[in-house]
């Protein structure tokens, strides 16, 4: 029986995709691609945005019309915050909450199960399927060690959808990684819904500073990103570690949202624009190369044109390397949802087109600093033409020439130009050690 998997939203979704993936195939399942046919579809949603709620239907519909006698299984944060949506839909055979594993395999395998099956996840603490898996396309791996929020900052559906915090122990995180580096991964990101808070949740109570100690001490992967972290939550003593430690690459982070302080207050956000401001400085004290990312929200609720000129002046000087722009889109249940001042959708939508276009000129900016120098790039994707793809510790996208055996390994490149955000280069070191080869298969592309 064959299966499909659609998935939208952020990397934790694509993990969580990766699990469910996993479970099919040792059930017995084969797995296609999305557009082809199949006696099962599964589509991961995405509820950030109104947008991802009706790409969501959409591709319910995809999967209905190639094959009609098939069974659409719709899961996610959009099946987890608002189920009653997806079960209107005369598409969609059965609706599963995140944290409900066995219902979803058993949904697929045997067409088992209630059509709507979602646990309140605010009173109900469901446990994290703990796996270390690649992305489609990646040979780093993605191991999640926390899931949940209980931040509640008012534009966020997220808590209402991932449910309380709640986190993975020292010792199975260090399981997952040792059988990690068993099957030949070389670098492995340390992610969550809100890392900042692992570890409140366990008896006794681990704080990220520990857990971050403990991998530089013992972790068997010699490259070790560290996912999203809140402003506030980026301690002196976290910016340390990474920064003492060969283990972590310097890339960072930190999803700033607004900037400017009315609007940081309004979105219950913990921090000031000058304190983000701070840390950034910080971080870049302490390792002078590193990437530093963030996420930004534009057009909320009351947001004058006043405002948003002070929040681009404010992030037009900042050295950062990349961000992403959103467009504010309400959530039923957000507190934001309820605030007046909407902001015209052309206005919206102008705003975004600025900032993104501020954002295109960092990452090009950034990647020509590194014209000239060397940098030392884990390889990804094999291109056409003898052509390799990978990403620098600082996590700027490198293309080169080689072979293709060199699939997997961590090779030196040095920088000649940069196209767009992309620096193209020349291999230095094309000859890995026999002991840096792994048996992680990448995808040509």
């Amino acid at each position: 029986m064959r299966f499909a998997i659609a998935t939208l939203g952020c990397k934790v979704n694509q993990y969580d995709s990766a699990i469910i993936e996993a479970r099919l195939v040792a059930a017995g399942m084969e797995r296609t691609e999305f557009d082809r046919p199949a006696e099962v579809y599964v589509v991961n949603t995405c509820t950030v945005t109104h947008r991802a709620d009706a790409e969501s239907l959409r591709l319910a519909r995809r999967a209905r019309k190639l094959n009609p006698a098939a069974r659409v299984i719709m899961t996610g944060c959009l099946a987890q915050a608002n189920p009653q949506l997806l079960a209107k839909a005369n598409e969609v055979d059965a609706v599963v909450g995140l944290g409900r594993a066995d219902d979803l395999e058993r949904a697929a395998t045997s067409g088992g199960g209630e059509r709507v099956m979602v646990s309140n996840l605010r009173k109900q603490v469901a446990p994290i399927e703990l796996g270390a898996v690649a992305l489609d396309g990646h040979t780093r791996a993605f191991l999640k060690v926390q899931e949940g929020c209980d931040q509640f900052c008012s534009f966020c559906i997220v808590p209402i959808a991932r449910g309380r915090s709640r986190s993975i122990s020292p010792r199975r995180i260090f399981e997952a990684l040792d059988g990690l580096a068993a099957r030949g991964f070389k670098e492995v990101v340390i992610s969550g819904v809100h890392l900042g808070g692992y570890g409140r949740d366990l008896d006794p109570p681990v704080e990220l500073e520990q857990l971050l100690e403990m991998i530089a001490e013992r972790c068997p992967i010699g490259r070790v990103r560290v996912s999203s972290l809140d402003p506030e939550e980026l301690t002196d003593r976290i910016i340390a570690i990474v920064a003492q430690s060969p283990r972590f690459c310097p890339h960072l982070h930190l999803p700033l949202q607004a900037g400017e302080d009315l609007t940081l207050s309004r979105m219950r956000r913990r921090y000031t624009a000058d304190y983000f401001g701070e840390r950034v400085k910080r971080v870049l004290e302490a390792m002078p190369d590193a990437a530093i990312g963030t996420d930004l929200i534009v057009g909320f609720p009351g947001e004058t044109t006043q405002q948003f000129e002070r929040y681009f002046k404010f992030v037009e000087p900042l050295p950062l390397a990349y961000f992403h722009v959103f467009p504010y889109s309400p959530r039923s249940g957000t507190t934001a949802a309820k605030f007046d001042g909407r902001v015209a959708a052309s206005e919206v939508n102008q705003r975004v087109a600025i900032m993104r276009e501020l954002g295109e000129y960092k990452r090009h900016h950034f990647a020509l600093r590194f014209v000239g120098r060397k940098l030392k790039v884990l390889v990804e994707k094999e291109l056409p033409a003898g052509q390799l793809q990978g990403y620098s510790r600082n996590y700027i996208s490198v293309l080169t020439s080689g072979s293709s055996e060199l699939a997997n390994c961590e090779v030196e490149v040095e920088g000649a130009f940069a196209q767009k955000a992309q620096l193209v280069g020349q291999l230095i070191h094309a000859t890995p050690a026999a002991d840096e080869r792994g048996p992680v298969r990448i995808n040509a592309r």
